[in-house]
């Protein structure tokens, strides 16, 4: 076995044995699954309305009873992980790539060039993200995946900063002058050499992204940007929920739980990554 997966292979194993995050994972394949399968066990189809029924509480017919119009809200939970867990994943994939490969060349050359590129990061941190999403809207139309590709656009900022100040501490170090001395290319370097030591803060900060770009979700479509009706996400779902709360409770009950489960399972999971892939944890 080569020393690379020996220590993807160690790695596996820390994370197996933490059962906080096998724990987080299993909840997480769960929701994805549900979300997969939610037009074959959904009860209702997501914009069924029985408007003379209205808001009513859980019963046998409705699980976790119906909203204003009387649609099912376990159904649109169902529906709405399928939004918000999609809009979670690609947006995240979309600033990793981004921040992880900005921050790299950044912290790696160093100099003028990182420089350069840091006040880039600084100038579109002072940037309103509204105006760059309605910019965005107004040139492409409104199109769901331009709203997931715009987000993860906006979140790439903070990542890039983080991986750019793990490479600064890590490009002094013996290993890495090593490979400079033995002629290594920069590719194999950023590959072999810098991302591996810093996949632990990259695995945090992703899980603690995820719930972050589908509150921002939820925001957008508040101001009419994002998702819209009849379509639902969980963010959608608690804004309807807190705005009819001291009448119908579970409303922002059901929604608010399931956010909350999953956003402590992607944090449980991101903390097991980030033990398991730590090298100096490493036997």
């Amino acid at each position: 076995m080569s020393n690379s997966s020996s220590l993807w292979s160690d790695a596996l194993s820390r994370l197996l044995k933490n059962k906080a995050a096998v724990a987080g994972a299993l909840i997480l394949v769960i929701l994805i699954t549900l979300a997969l399968l939610a037009p074959w066990i959904a009860p209702y189809p997501y914009a069924y309305q029985d408007l003379d029924l209205g808001a009513s509480a859980p019963s046998s017919a409705h699980l976790l009873g119906t909203d204003v119009l009387g649609r099912d809200l376990f159904s649109r939970i169902l529906y709405g992980a399928r939004i918000s867990l999609l809009v979670g994943f690609i947006a995240t994939t979309v600033a990793l790539i981004i921040g992880v490969s900005w921050g790299i060349i950044a912290g790696y050359f160093g100099g003028k060039i990182d420089s350069v590129m840091m006040r880039i990061v600084d100038v579109l941190y002072g940037l309103p993200f509204i105006i760059f999403i309605i910019l965005l809207m107004v040139i492409f139309g409104r199109n769901l995946w331009l709203l997931f590709l715009a987000i993860g656009a906006i979140e790439w900022l903070t990542m890039a900063r983080i991986v750019r100040a793990q490479v600064l501490t890590l490009k002094n170090q013996e290993f890495v002058l090593a490979a400079q001395a033995m002629g290594v290319s920069n590719f194999s370097m950023f590959r072999r050499h810098l991302l591996p030591n810093i996949l632990g803060p990259i695995a945090v900060y992703a899980t603690l992204t995820i719930p972050q770009v589908m509150l921002l979700e939820s925001f957008l479509s508040f101001l009419g940007l994002g998702i819209q009706p009849p379509m639902s996400s969980w963010g959608t779902l608690i804004k309807d929920g807190v705005e009819s709360m001291e009448e119908y409770s579970w409303l922002l009950v059901y929604p608010g739980l399931t956010f909350t489960i999953t956003l402590f399972a992607l944090n449980f999971f991101g903390d097991g990554l980030r033990d398991a892939l730590d090298p100096k944890t490493s036997d």
